[in-house]
């Protein structure tokens, strides 16, 4: 039997029409990248290369299923996807895991999407990106088996990616305030990032609370917003 792929189980339900998504967990040989991307990754090294031609590969498989033909997925100024007129999207990998999904911008207003390792955090980096009271709330409420501290991680890079696109602003770990629902059985649940600078975006309501969702399975962490 063929495994529901990851990212399927953090992605809401309701927009389960609106979103298309690809994901590999590995390299796929013969893949190339378009030859507008090249110089991106003209010096990078052969993981990097990979990760990257990977990624896209996932992205243009996901656009199709919205009808959108191959496009060159190049990156802004600070280093974020920059995806066709009407669409939005994120990307993410890891070891193990290389993800893209997309939407169109009439049905839904930003996507984050974040892949991580479940593993413990390496030595000083929850210090760095965790609130105080992250560290004293989540511990509580974590099953324990699970790595919280990647949890935690994986759902801040998710909220930086939805953020970004709708405010062109820097959104700092120490920026939101992520708390937790855990489901009683499985190593599921939704979390909401509180906003603790100024909320407001480039358009649309200011960006208060950002509500997403979170998985553990088969060695991956995922976490995921849609807007």
């Amino acid at each position: 039997m063929t495994a529901s792929p990851l990212v399927s189980s953090v992605l809401p339900d309701e927009l389960s029409g609106d979103l298309a998504y690809s994901e590999v967990y590995s390299d796929p040989p013969g893949l190339a990248p378009l030859p507008e991307e090249e110089p991106l990754i003209a010096k990078s090294v052969a993981k990097r290369r990979n990760e990257f031609i990977t990624v896209r590969n996932c992205a243009r498989i996901a656009l199709g299923e919205l009808g959108v033909p191959p496009v060159p997925i190049l990156k802004g100024d600070k280093g974020e996807p920059c995806w066709p007129d009407g669409i939005v999207g994120s990307l993410t990998h890891c070891t193990g895991y290389r993800g893209a999904v997309v939407g169109r911008s009439d049905a839904v207003r930003s996507l984050g999407i974040d892949a991580e390792p479940h593993d413990v955090l390496p030595h000083g980096v929850l210090d760095a990106i965790s609130l105080p009271a992250e560290r004293s709330e989540i511990p509580r409420k974590m099953p324990s088996g699970l790595h919280w501290d990647r949890i935690l991680f994986c759902a801040k890079e998710a909220t930086y990616k939805a953020w970004f696109p709708l405010t062109k602003r820097w959104l700092g770990f120490e920026d939101a305030h992520i708390t937790f629902d855990v489901d009683s059985v499985r190593p599921v649940g939704s979390f909401v990032s509180r906003i603790l600078i100024d909320p407001a975006a480039l358009s649309g309501p200011p960006l208060t609370e950002l509500t997403g969702r979170w998985s553990v399975d088969r060695g991956l962490v995922l976490t995921a917003i849609a807007l």
